[in-house]
């Protein structure tokens, strides 16, 4: 009798339009949380009397719980099954929004925030499980891609909301409106994404258990290989939003509305480059579209960094982090559906690893780039270094000696 093999892939189905866009807002929680408070930054400092360095670590914050949520969630879920973990997670993200708008200081604001990013991961982590759970080959691939671009309307819409809110009702206000949307996030969890792990297909079992499942993944290097590639990458685009606000504000003088329309022109870029992905898919790999995506953002960010050594002036600094930004999008969903396509049969797990990288390495990133466009130019071109070494050594088919 043949061997079964454990990674088979499962029987592609065709995903509703609803569904897709409830599970885009679901993963939409980090750039929701993030950028619509981004123009709001110097006036949370002012009103809590802190620093810069000190309302960034709300940022990372946030990233650390998103990580850490999604280690714990994304395993639990092989074996309870997603949609009890996802209406639990968003509940938790819900409550710690509205601690966070109301929070009386810097620490609590920290200390909400982390529970939030707890909370928001479950979406994150279980809606790629959960893709991963009902598609299979290139339509994950086009599905993360298609994700990607709805998700970047976060970008472009939430820091234009969160200028024009913060000259209304305040960075608290702000972070009410990110509240809101989490009831919005809860409610289209309930009513709109089923289980998709059948109790027979779910892995039962303690920390032991879990364990195994994280050494059976690391051990797929061509995993690791995509994971670092996505994960590195999305560490530069960080590096860029962590630092934009004051970088931009700041030190090259735009006023908070020209900032927020930079930084919607540049998500715009990410929508495009998306969307032109996902469409490209079909007749081109998905491999070789990461790499030149990879390839590109690495260009960009020398580049960047050559501009800013030579006084950073404001439209070439601008143009650059328009086409870092556009070169991602042909990084982000290829190297997520790449990476979730090697762990089919350990999809929580492999969706939880990849994502904790992500915004761990991006609550690393956040508080060392500060106000300073060299920092900014340095992490975003050592990142994305790192990227390209990852997919280059860790991906290629190994030659049979």
């Amino acid at each position: 009798m043949a061997a079964v093999d454990s990674r088979a892939e499962p029987e592609t189905r065709t995903p509703g339009v609803l569904w897709i866009c409830v599970l885009a807002l679901l993963t939409a929680v980090a750039p929701l949380a993030t950028d619509m408070y981004l123009p709001a930054l110097p006036e949370l400092a002012a009103d809590l009397g802190t620093t810069a360095s000190a309302v960034q670590l709300s940022l990372t914050a946030f990233l650390v719980g998103l990580a850490v949520g999604q280690l714990v969630i994304g395993p639990l879920s092989d074996g309870w099954g997603r949609r009890r973990l996802l209406l639990a997670g968003t509940v938790l993200c819900l409550l710690a929004g509205v601690g966070a708008a109301l929070a009386p200081t810097i620490a609590v604001l920290v200390v909400a925030r982390f529970l939030q990013g707890f909370g928001g991961a479950a979406g994150i982590v279980l809606s790629r499980a959960v893709i991963s759970d009902r598609t299979t080959g290139n339509q994950t691939v086009r599905l993360f891609s298609v994700m990607m671009a709805i998700n970047g309307i976060a970008p472009v819409v939430a820091p234009l909301i969160g200028g024009a809110l913060t000259g209304i009702v305040g960075w608290r206000g702000v972070l009410g409106a990110v509240a809101g949307l989490a009831l919005l996030m809860v409610l289209g969890a309930y009513f709109v994404v089923p289980e998709t792990l059948p109790a027979g297909k779910r892995t039962p079992g303690g920390l032991r258990r879990t364990g195994r499942h994280v050494l059976t993944a690391l051990r797929r290097r061509r995993y690791v290989g995509y994971t670092f590639a996505f994960a590195f990458s999305f560490a530069a685009m960080f590096a860029y939003i962590s630092g934009s606000s004051f970088v931009l504000q700041d030190t090259l003088g735009l006023t908070t509305g020209q900032y927020s329309i930079a930084f919607g022109a540049n998500a715009t870029a990410l929508v495009l480059s998306s969307i032109t992905s996902g469409r490209l898919v079909s007749r081109v790999a998905p491999e070789r579209l990461l790499a030149a995506g990879i390839g590109a953002l690495v260009f960009v960010s020398a580049a960047l960094l050559v501009v800013v050594l030579l006084g950073a002036p404001v439209w070439p600094v601008l143009v650059l982090l328009f086409l870092s930004t556009a070169s991602l999008g042909f990084v982000l969903g290829n190297g997520a559906g790449l990476a979730t396509a090697q762990v089919r049969d350990l999809a929580g797990t492999g969706s939880a690893l990849l994502g904790a990288l992500q915004f761990g390495l991006g609550a690393a990133v956040s508080p060392l780039v500060g106000s300073s466009p060299l920092v900014m130019a340095v992490a975003m071109l050592v990142a994305s270094g790192i990227a390209a070494l990852a997919l280059g050594l860790l991906t290629r088919e190994r030659v049979p000696a």
